[in-house]
């Protein structure tokens, strides 16, 4: 594990403007940045950032945080991830907490891994680019493929020269260890001999998310048919096939912002995809595709097109991997290319906007897609064509969404030939085998609830208590340790029996103000996340002689922290309308702290009166208030004269 003083040392050193500076372009607005959001497409921009409070906040999707949710949101880091990438960016060594032997030893071997990984993802290049064979072969071959010099550099496309041991040999002289080459794969070892995996072959190295090599993919360019054309690196610690997807790192954002995914079968579909303009593209490397590979989709988007060559037998083997993606509730659309092209050619033979017009206009929803192919297939035999509806129908019984499994069914009838209820009976008879309830059945349920209309439609009611909250925690980020003077008026007894205001003046520090007055009250938060976060401000405040916003963000949990920066970057929204240039003139804040925290005060107070007034009143509707009613009307006139009081200090008329 990473230790808290790397950790500490790399929030104090990264600056939030200039790590999202590398993704996003910032312009200057005031003391802020602002820039157009990177989650969403826009033309206003709507994204700010907070270089004092070191904080960022999208209001297009409500995102936000400090420097390390911006790339674990932005570039799908993990933690850990996100704090090694600015490490590495502040050139800041990480220290690592004490582990087992064990924990020491499996870390250090994963490590040489990747090590190992690097050094051959760059001696593979070297080969390409400055040996005369590499050249020759591998760079011709590239360039014959029709990529350009910026898209080979992009990918780090390479090249394994055509002798037994190249590779192993240069490594072993750079003191890497035998042991981790073999692992890797990259090096077969056979008794004393070890020899290359890869001779002869050009090299697609192939990334995790975050952007480490994880292993290969290497293309053979010779005739030889006894080797295969492509071969991957075997399974190791570093690298499971059935959980990487060739592109990733490359499409993440891509992904996310198009909320779109364009799953292809080779690398170089990839590659010719990216310089053609079209970034949110993967591969599955020539594998089937696994659950895992789907969730690795779907944590950047629910939609996925699949494109498929215009081979017929190639797309009925491919459709029997789709039901996988729909079982995880994805959209899945297909698009198809004309025979004897694929997604490469086709990308090379025609024009980045031509590209982009065919796949928006014959993507095609994956269940009227194979419900019309298999028909066709069928034709008119009975026999085939009952089969190929057991098949769709199988494939709707894996969407999780009944609505859609209808909508499904009913289009299906239609395209098939065939009735609804029958289509309904099959997937009813299969959803029995899983567990599930069809469709119809949910609807036969329904019918059976008795819903009493609400005569008059509800309307959305903003809840004060919550908005009141959430101002004293705002009050207490931006001004906790402003000390103020603050007038109060005391309500007290006078020589006729009569209650009367009488000022007070105090100087004191805003959140001691606040707390006092609250405990005073024995007033507790009603939201939990509030209380939590309440709790934990007064608490660092007392006791820390400089108290930091953005300490106390980095240091507390993720979804308070994305709550306190949507709390906090509230009011900068409204400088992203530059009102100063509408000669529409804002008055800071800063310059009526105290009355702000006054006002707060006593708004939450009398809102928890008037809760109150409504209780008894409530109560004395029941058996047993009506034995107290006396009482409570004695009670409920002592809280009436403390109402109006707050009124009179608020000027609010009764």
């Amino acid at each position: 594990m990473i230790s808290k003083t790397t950790i500490d040392n790399v929030f104090e050193t990264a600056r939030v403007e200039e790590v999202i500076g590398d993704f996003v372009q910032l312009k200057k607005s005031g003391s802020n940045f602002k820039g157009l959001s990177p989650f969403s497409d826009e033309r206003t921009p709507s994204f700010m950032v907070s270089p004092v409070k070191q904080i960022w906040k999208d209001f297009s999707s409500g995102k936000g945080g400090n420097v390390v949710a911006f790339l674990m949101e932005h570039e799908h880091f993990t933690y850990p991830e996100a704090i090694k990438y600015l490490a590495k960016k502040y050139g800041i060594e990480i220290e690592e907490t004490q582990q087992s032997d064990e924990q020491k030893q499996q870390a250090d071997e994963r490590e040489s891994m990747y090590l190992v990984s690097e050094f051959a993802n760059k001696h593979f290049q070297k080969n390409l680019h400055k040996t005369d064979l590499g050249k020759a072969i591998g760079l011709s071959y590239f360039k014959e493929r029709g990529f350009t010099l910026e898209t080979i550099k992009k990918f780090e496309l390479g090249y394994s020269l055509d002798e037994w041991d190249d590779f192993t040999k240069e490594a072993l002289a750079e003191a890497y260890k035998l042991e981790y080459l073999e692992k890797t794969g990259l090096t077969i070892v056979k008794g004393e001999k070890q020899f290359d995996r890869f001779k002869g072959r050009v090299m697609f190295p192939i990334h995790s998310m975050s952007g480490r090599v994880l292993g290969f993919g290497g293309r053979i360019l010779t005739n030889d048919k006894k080797a295969a054309k492509y071969l991957n690196s075997p399974e190791s610690d570093i690298y499971h096939k059935s959980k990487v997807l060739y592109g990733i790192n490359f499409a993440k954002q891509a992904i996310a912002k198009e909320d779109n995914c364009f799953l292809v079968e080779g690398y170089t579909d990839v590659i010719q995809f990216h310089q053609s303009g079209i970034e949110n593209v993967v591969s599955s490397s020539g594998t089937a595709l696994t659950p895992e590979q789907i969730r690795l989709i779907n944590r950047l988007t629910k939609n996925i097109t699949v494109l498929f060559d215009g081979d017929a037998a190639g797309i009925r083997a491919s459709l029997r991997g789709i039901d996988l993606i729909l079982e995880q509730g994805m959209n899945v659309r297909v698009c198809t290319f004309p025979e004897g092209e694929d997604p490469d050619s086709f990308a090379r033979n025609n024009s980045d906007e031509a590209l982009a017009e065919y796949l928006e206009e014959n993507a095609r929803d994956f269940i009227s897609y194979k419900a019309s192919l298999l028909m066709e297939e069928a034709k008119k035999d009975p026999v085939k064509k009952a089969e190929l509806i057991r098949d769709i129908v199988n494939s709707i019984s894996k969407i999780p969404d009944t609505i859609q499994q209808e909508v499904y069914l009913q289009e299906c009838s239609r395209i098939m030939d065939i009735s609804e209820n029958v289509l309904f009976s099959s997937l009813a008879q299969l959803n029995a085998k899983s567990g599930r309830t069809s469709p119809q059945q949910q609807q036969q349920k329904k019918s059976f609830d008795v819903v009493k209309e609400d005569p008059q439609p509800k309307t959305s009611k903003v809840d004060e208590q919550y908005e009141l909250e959430k101002k004293i925690i705002s009050l207490l980020l931006q001004y906790g340790t402003v000390e103020e003077e603050f007038e109060d008026l005391v309500l007290k007894e006078k020589e006729d029996g009569e209650f009367g205001l009488e000022k007070e003046m105090q100087r004191t520090r805003v959140f001691e103000k606040i707390f006092l007055d609250l405990q005073e009250d024995e007033i507790a938060f009603a939201n939990p996340k509030f209380r939590d976060i309440y709790a934990e401000l007064i608490s660092r405040l007392n006791s820390e002689e400089k108290f930091e916003v953005k300490n106390f963000i980095n240091d507390i949990d993720p979804d308070q922290a994305s709550e306190i920066t949507s709390i906090l970057m509230e009011e900068e929204q409204y400088k992203l309308h530059e009102w100063d240039r509408q000669n529409i003139f804002v008055k800071a804040k800063t310059e009526t702290i105290s009355r702000h925290v006054s006002e707060t005060i006593l708004s939450l107070r009398r809102f928890l009166i008037n809760q109150k007034i409504n209780e008894l009143s409530e109560k004395v509707k029941t058996p047993d208030g009506e034995q107290q009613t006396q009482h409570i009307l004695e009670d409920v006139k002592d809280y009436l004269t403390l109402k109006k009081v707050l009124s009179e200090k608020l000027n609010r008329v009764m």
